[in-house]
């Protein structure tokens, strides 16, 4: 096993993940110069787990492409198996996985010490402290008013009969907008309960 080809196999593009996978078990099995990789192509696929075929076919192309290369034959159970080579000289000369690296630029203070006081436009500070920071002082809450004004119209949404409402959020919006058309609320209970028509 050696780290230096699986490294080296391991920075370039094949063309495909079966191809990586195929090169990367064979590099596992290589001496630091690429050589004495001895395995029969059941033995990559049982433990790569592709098919007969993909593994056969890819080790062909390896060869005609000149990134395996036959160095013999050992002797085996099954009659022989084929020694192979990497040719590092190959491998090197194939494209690299790394992303290139990109300049973006130089930072001058890269870290900040504290929390962001925000942008300077035309020489005014930002906000003094950000909008999340423990002591900042939120606006009260507006929901006070809403929730009463939803108590008048639940109260007049209560004295439906319960065959005749038809949605809750349809007829509170239509309680809401007879009640802010200036209707009273007392004079729209009476109309519900019958005794008054509007």
């Amino acid at each position: 096993m050696s780290w230096r080809v699986a490294n080296a196999c391991a920075e370039r593009k094949f063309g495909s993940a079966t191809r990586k996978q195929i090169i990367m078990f064979l590099a596992d099995k290589a001496s630091d110069d690429g050589s004495g990789i001895w395995c029969s192509k059941g033995t990559i696929q049982r433990h790569t787990e592709l098919g007969e075929t993909t593994v056969k076919r890819t080790i062909r192309d390896f060869l005609k492409e000149g990134i395996l290369v036959e160095t013999g034959a050992r002797g085996c159970k099954n009659g022989f198996t084929v020694v192979y080579r990497i040719d590092l000289t190959r491998i090197e000369a194939l494209e690299l996985t790394a992303e290139p690296e990109i300049e973006t630029g130089a930072t001058v203070d890269p870290v900040q010490i504290g929390p962001g006081t925000g942008a300077t436009v035309a020489g005014v500070p930002g906000p003094p402290r950000p909008p999340n920071h423990p002591k900042t002082i939120h606006k009260p809450s507006t929901r006070e008013r809403v929730a009463a004004e939803d108590e008048e119209a639940e109260k007049i949404l209560a004295a439906y009969p319960s065959d005749r409402l038809r949605g809750k959020a349809e007829c509170l919006g239509r309680i809401r907008e007879v009640l802010d058309a200036g209707t009273e609320v007392e004079d729209l209970l009476q109309a519900v309960n019958g005794r008054v028509a509007v």
